[in-house]
């Protein structure tokens, strides 16, 4: 009955509740909620999304070039010897300590030892999931804008014209400069929803992608060290990584008429 449906997909949607635990409030067989969830499309608790509950709504652009996806993410840097992932919070505090001292970092208001923050500013292909990434000190607005040149430009060597740009509202995204060179460039900006991270989803995925295969995934003796590691990473990820959201196959695969990409 279209009533009993109803309630079984607001149970779903506000509660995240299984087929049991929905039969169970609702005094049907947990059968019958799954079927119910099935034609809906909301069997898989991955199709929802975990903040507001609601179905997730994927896309895809056409064409390589057709959307461009771009963030900043902040990673703190290692200090020599290693972190405290790795080496203990004992040692970690002490190379920290050292690390500091040795770069004259300022200390914090709880005057603990700081050694800064890596941003990585990352630009993924909506089409292809081809990603572009460059380690900087900061997320200033000319810093921003220097990436996006340099994106830009790398894509044309690639074969791929961009058409249009996607970020959250960050304050180098919503500058004037930003603005300015989207506008020299020819690309349409965009900005997703207030309080909506995952309207640029693909890139908080390439996010996590990156910490767990780059940045966590070994040990690294130092910021350097890692930071030498970037690049061979991307390379392995745009060419030989099979990804899961294209069948399988590697972003650069999805770049038309590219010759000579391994």
């Amino acid at each position: 009955p279209p009533r009993l449906v109803r309630k079984i997909v607001r149970a779903r949607l506000r509660h995240r509740m299984g087929p049991v635990q929905i039969g169970d409030l609702l005094d049907v067989p947990a059968s019958t909620v799954h079927a119910v969830l099935t034609r809906c499309r909301l069997h898989r608790l991955s199709y929802l999304d975990r903040a507001t509950g609601e179905p997730i709504r994927r896309y895809e652009h056409d064409r390589p070039g057709d959307l461009l996806h771009v963030d900043v993410k902040k990673l703190g840097k290692i200090p020599d010897g290693g972190g405290w992932r790795y080496v203990g919070r004992a040692a970690g505090q002490r190379h920290r300590a050292a690390t500091s001292a040795r770069t004259g970092v300022p200390k914090s208001k709880h005057r603990q030892p700081l050694i800064g923050t890596c941003y990585l500013h990352t630009v993924i292909d909506d089409h292809s999931r081809v990603a572009y990434v460059e380690a900087h000190d900061d997320e200033t607005s000319q810093t921003a804008a220097l990436v996006l040149r340099n994106a830009v430009a790398w894509f044309a060597e690639r074969g791929v014209t961009v058409k249009r740009v996607i970020s959250d509202n960050g304050g180098a995204y919503r500058s004037h400069l930003w603005a300015d060179t989207c506008t020299e460039l020819g690309i349409t900006p965009k900005r997703t929803r207030p309080y909506r991270p995952q309207t640029n989803g693909k890139i908080e995925r390439f996010h996590r992608t990156l910490a767990d295969g780059w940045a966590f995934k070994k040990f690294y003796p130092s910021e350097a060290d890692r930071l030498a590691a970037l690049a061979p990473w991307v390379h392995q990820y745009n060419h030989h990584r099979p990804h899961s959201a294209i069948g399988k196959a590697a972003p650069i695969t999805r770049l038309d008429n590219l010759t000579g990409h391994h």
